[in-house]
This record gives structure tokens, C-alpha cells and sequence, in this order.
């Protein structure tokens, strides 16, 4: 410092500090090395976890049979979505269409599923399946959801009604409210429930272009080719056999490993 040099004590303190962060950053960047020398590897003890390394990596065959073992043992939204992408990638596009209707079916309001399901009708120039009203209001709510509201509502009302007059209990006008609408909705859910019972018999064309036969035999007619992922409803079987009904209302048999139900997950 030269004579008559003045310098405030903010300055001093700064310049203190500005010759200590190469030190304090090169011991930040000494400790991020040591915790990435130390980070673990990725957890592949799962199933679920290896699929989802598979896939990533491009290994989309391995992928598929990965998650389709989940999807076996552990039928579940989040398996059969991923698998329906691995067979997609892999071109098995009946399988992957198979899959997320499956997975629509655990989750009728996942929008993910959905999107992919539009996607892979629209790329494969098939139309989505024609529902009735009753199955159109089955699909507000998962399969099982419908059979716990209806068997709920419908306890509830009976108890409402006979429990006051079995103990003697003195009969108030929530109990009626209470069992009125019990009793609605339970009536509300009946056409839910149907829908579901015949949407249950809905499947999908699993493999390409297989022949829709006249008769359930080798040698029967056929009548056209179906396009894979196509979905049909299922109205009848014999030995290897299943009939089914396209969207365009004609009626003809598949070999049994040609299609599969979707309300069947395992």
C-alpha cells in the first residue's frame, strides 16, 4: 500500500474473500468427485426395474418378456403399459394393442393409455371398438369399483330399512333419505354392471392378418383377413376354436391363440 492510499473496509473484505473461493470451490469439486466415484449402480433386482433398463438400452424383445412375466404374476397398470411399449417397438402391434386394452381395463380413465391406444389405431388404420351406452357408463369407473358400489349401496339400503325395526329403534327421516337413495344407486348401477359383463367379452386379434373361418375346422372357408389388434367380440367356442363378431357385424371362427379377451389380464 502506497502512501496516502486508503482503503475502505469493505474493499479489504472483499478481496479477502474473492482470494479464498478458488479454494472452497476446489474442495466442492474434490467432494462432487468422490460422491460420483461412490454413487451405486442402478437397482435392477426387480423385474419391473430390469424390463425398464431393457428398454432402455433398445433390448425391446427381452423388455416385452421382462414386463409380460410381471404382467402374469402381478396383473397392474403400470406393467401392462410398459409392455405394450416394448412390443410395440419390437412390432408385435397386436400384442401391444392387446396389452394397454388390458391396462385400460384395470384403469378405464388413464390418459397415457388412452393417447397410445388412439396412436396405434390410427398408425394400424383400425377403428376402436362400438359400445353401448350401458358399456360406455361401465367404463367411467374400473370393473371392480362397479360390483363393490352396487353390493354396497344395496347392504345399506336393506339395513336402513330392517334394522330399526328389528332393535326397536325409533325411525327418523335420514333413514329413509338414507335408504332411498341407497336404493338409487343401486338401481344406477345395474346398467354399469351389465356393461361390464359384456365388455368382458370383448378381445383383440393378436397376431397379423389371420383368417376369419366359416366353420371351426382347418379346412373351413374363410371369409376375410383380419387386421392384428383389431378388436372383436367373442359370442361363442369350440375346442380350438373361438367365434367371434367384428365391428362389422360378420361372424366367423379363430384359432384360440389368434385372439385373447381383454378382461383376461393373466
Amino acid at each position: 500500500m502506497t502512501q496516502g492510499e486508503v482503503r475502505s473496509p469493505k474493499s479489504e473484505v472483499r478481496r479477502k474473500s474473492e482470494a479464498r473461493i478458488p479454494k472452497a470451490f476446489l474442495l466442492v469439486c474434490l467432494l462432487g468427485a468422490s460422491l460420483s466415484f461412490a454413487a451405486p449402480a442402478p437397482d435392477v433386482s426387480t423385474p419391473f426395474a430390469r424390463g425398464f433398463q431393457e428398454y432402455q438400452v433398445g433390448g425391446y424383445t427381452l423388455a416385452a418378456e421382462t414386463f409380460g412375466e410381471v404382467s402374469r404374476k402381478q396383473p397392474s397398470v403400470g406393467a401392462f403399459f410398459n409392455l405394450g411399449n416394448a412390443q410395440w417397438q419390437d412390432g408385435e402391434k397386436g400384442e401391444a394393442i392387446l396389452a394397454w386394452e388390458r391396462a385400460q381395463w384395470l384403469s378405464p380413465r388413464n390418459a397415457e393409455v388412452r393417447n397410445n391406444l388412439a396412436f396405434a389405431r390410427k398408425q394400424s388404420q383400425i377403428n376402436a371398438p362400438e359400445l353401448a351406452w350401458y358399456e360406455v357408463c361401465s367404463t367411467w369407473l374400473p370393473p371392480g369399483a362397479w360390483g363393490w358400489l352396487s353390493a354396497g349401496s344395496f347392504w345399506l339400503a336393506l339395513a336402513l330399512v330392517l334394522l330399526p325395526g328389528i332393535f326397536r329403534w325409533r325411525r327418523n327421516d335420514w333413514q329413509q333419505a338414507g335408504a332411498a337413495a341407497s336404493l338409487a344407486v343401486f338401481l344406477l348401477t345395474t346398467p354399469a354392471l351389465v356393461g361390464v359383463a359384456t365388455r368382458a367379452k370383448l378381445g383383440v386379434v393378436r397376431v397379423p392378418e389371420p383368417s376369419l373361418l366359416l366353420t371351426p375346422t382347418r379346412e373351413g372357408q374363410s371369409l376375410l383377413r383380419l387386421s392384428a389388434g383389431e378388436v372383436a367380440r367373442q359370442i361363442g367356442q369350440r375346442g380350438d376354436y373361438v367365434r367371434v363378431r367384428t365391428g362389422s357385424d360378420l361372424e366367423g371362427w379363430l384359432r384360440r391363440e389368434e385372439f385373447a379377451l381383454v378382461s383376461q389380464a393373466r
